[in-house]
């Protein structure tokens, strides 16, 4: 794992979906985090068109940034539907920074949106594991569940009066036999007390 110097506001850990970046102190809305760095790859160029991970950053149509190095700590920045900071491409320098756009406290992961490309070719298939779209399936799960509590208990309502049980004008039937009164006599052969 790549040494953080630690004056930097943020370190890697342990996230939902692997290795995330956490801040570790305070970081304000509009501040820069990190650059995204990597060897530049001229897409006009065979061999660098012919490069595939996970990791490309894509700055124009002719440059991407090949972030596949460990050294490049901005990497361990995952994607969010539901972002705390976005990335500043300059097409001119060819240069990628990562900066908050929310304000970030310390413990929470730092995550921005990796593009609709991405987020076909590689989230949808395996579903997104981001903050906002785990609340929003375990908030259907419970809908679900609830829905499907509700349609038992009326699937039973509707079912009538259960085997063995008659109804008579909507009242239960009382089918028991009429109880019958116990006695009990004391040791000595006295009286006899009577219960119902």
């Amino acid at each position: 794992m790549p040494v953080i110097p630690p004056n930097k506001p943020y370190r890697i850990g342990r996230s939902r979906t692997g290795l995330g970046l956490f801040a570790t102190k305070p970081i304000k809305k509009g501040t820069k985090i990190i650059r995204y760095v990597g060897r530049l790859l001229d897409c006009t160029k065979e061999k660098d068109d012919a490069v595939e991970n996970k990791y490309l950053f894509q700055i124009t149509s002719r440059w991407t940034i090949d972030g596949s190095m460990r050294s490049n700590i901005a990497r361990y920045i995952n994607h969010s539907c539901k972002p705390n900071a976005e990335s500043d491409v300059r097409k001119i320098k060819r240069r990628v920074d990562i900066r908050a756009i929310k304000d970030i406290a310390p413990g929470e992961e730092i995550n921005y949106d990796y593009g609709t490309e991405y987020f076909k070719e590689y989230l949808k298939p395996i579903g997104c594991k981001c903050d906002s779209c785990e609340k929003k399936r375990k908030k259907l799960r419970a809908a679900a569940r609830e829905e499907k509590k509700h349609s038992r208990g009326s699937a039973e309502n509707n079912a009538g009066p259960k085997p063995g049980r008659r109804r008579l004008n909507g009242h239960k039937a009382n089918s028991a036999a009429p109880k019958k009164s116990k006695t009990l006599s004391t040791a000595k052969g006295g009286r006899s007390k009577r219960f119902s």
